[in-house]
């Protein structure tokens, strides 16, 4: 018993390792049986670009959002709390920046406008992280952002779930809720004066099995919540479900019956997908490796998560990933069968960092020019190899070749594809390109103008079947 209990151990403790989630294996996904699921899995598999957004009242710290709070978490976690030793005092000094975190620039519309303008075709947004704290109105809990504790409740945006979701949906994008399983805020996950002591770990401070009653009130707690965002928040795509520890069957039972209430949202939402991460099962109907991308191609809806920056949350000295660096990112993404879950936190005054707005818009404006061989498209061999990234869609197979920065530009380059051509096309031009077959595969010949001595992000070809 004392080994399968280690087993377990390991196993959960490999769910999160330095706060990022490893990712469901192709082999265990398990296909919906309800056909309008499996049509909306489709319709995910075609937006291939969504904005996601962590942030919470620990954007004015700076630093990793939630996690701190986790003692057994704490080797990593901690790094940057510098300013004291006493963590049961930066827990409390954590759970009170509520009572200080006042976005007032906070401005959905111009989000909105900056989603739409450049590309992204959906919004997946921390509506609650572990730390409890909630973005919309719920009727559950105090700790929330119109509660009056929290100075923004006066705000005429205040319900900011409300507001985002809204206006994402007037640009015509989806709507994705993350929504953390866990809370280490409520008293019903981490009640005090159990045998844990104040050593907290990301699970429960206490056996659900040893305390079925005060388990179930945090069963019905998690319930309410999802049932409020998912019943009086218009249409929603997608319940992107964290904290993969929360289950039945790991270290610490977690039965929080899951099943129960998705199918009682989908009594008014029946299309709606459940992204139940790092479980398996018939609710994750959408596998989310998280910073990093699968070494192959998978055939099943899954969707990278990635950020612009460093980190989930907004840090004060972050660094932005270039146009070149997303660009490459998402379609080595594309090519190997997924979605790029893009992802940039919010400052504390309720802006977004001038450097992601950069590098969104230069992203933007690649995929103004290449985006057809993005939106809409499927897997196809060779997929990405040497350089170069594959998809396709109806008769045509796009080759784009990705240059690095400091990266020669040869006129003649050597397409490896050896499928039935019929022509090709330079996209972004109006040349067709003479093309050579060979063992190797395709040889063209640039028109000279893109012979430049600066690389181009890529080149992207439209190769038409016979």
């Amino acid at each position: 018993m004392s080994e399968i209990k280690e087993t377990l151990q390991e196993a959960e403790e490999q769910v999160v390792e330095a706060g990022v989630h490893n990712f469901s294996k192709e082999e265990s996904w398990v296909k919906p049986e309800e056909p309008l699921l499996n049509e909306r899995l489709e319709w995910f598999k075609d937006q291939k670009l969504g904005l996601m957004m962590h942030w919470g009242p620990y954007s004015q710290l700076g630093m990793v959002e939630s996690w701190a709070l986790s003692d057994e978490d704490g080797d990593w976690s901690r790094d940057h709390v510098d300013w004291t030793d006493d963590m049961e005092e930066f827990k409390r000094e954590y759970f009170d920046l509520n009572k200080t975190f006042n976005p007032i620039r906070f401005q959905p519309d111009k989000w909105a406008d900056l989603a739409a303008d450049n590309g992204f075709k959906y919004l997946l947004f921390t509506t609650k992280h572990h730390d409890g704290f909630c973005m919309w109105d719920t009727h559950t809990t105090d700790y929330r952002i119109t509660g009056t504790d929290t100075p923004f409740h006066r705000h005429r945006y205040a319900d900011i779930c409300r507001e985002l979701f809204d206006a994402f949906r007037a640009k015509g994008l989806g709507i994705s809720a993350y929504f953390s399983k866990a809370d280490w805020h409520t008293p019903y996950y981490w009640a005090p004066g159990m045998e844990r002591g104040r050593h907290m770990w990301r699970g429960p401070s206490y056996d659900p099995q040893k305390y079925p009653w005060l388990w179930e009130q945090f069963v019905q707690f998690t319930h309410e919540q999802i049932m409020e965002l998912m019943t009086r928040y218009g249409r929603i795509e997608c319940l992107w479900l964290d904290a993969g520890w929360v289950r039945d069957g790991g270290r610490v039972p977690q039965d929080i019956r899951l099943g129960e209430v998705v199918e009682r949202v989908r009594k008014h939402q029946p299309w709606l997908l459940v992204a139940d991460r790092t479980v398996g099962g018939p609710y994750e109907n959408i596998v989310t490796p998280e910073q990093t991308i699968p070494d192959r191609p998978m055939n099943i809806p899954w969707e990278s998560c990635i950020t612009v920056g460093h980190s989930f949350a907004f840090g004060y000295d972050d660094q932005y990933k270039s146009a070149r660096q997303l660009a490459h990112i998402l379609l080595e993404v594309v090519a190997k069968g997924g979605n790029l879950a893009l992802n940039v936190g919010p400052q504390p005054d309720g802006r977004l960092p001038a450097g992601a707005i950069r590098s969104i818009k230069a992203l933007g404006e690649w995929l103004k020019v290449h985006g057809e061989g993005i939106y809409g498209t499927r897997i196809c061999d060779p997929y990405y190899t040497d350089g170069w990234a594959f998809t396709c869609k109806e008769n045509v197979t796009y080759a784009f070749r990705l240059y690095k920065k400091d990266e020669d530009v040869q006129q003649q380059l050597v397409i490896p594809y050896t499928g039935s051509v019929q022509r090709i096309e330079l996209v972004g031009t109006s040349d067709e390109l003479a093309y050579e077959r060979t063992a190797a595969g395709l040889v063209v010949t640039l028109p000279s103008a893109e012979v430049t001595e600066a690389a181009p992000i890529t080149h992207t070809f439209r190769l038409f079947a016979e």
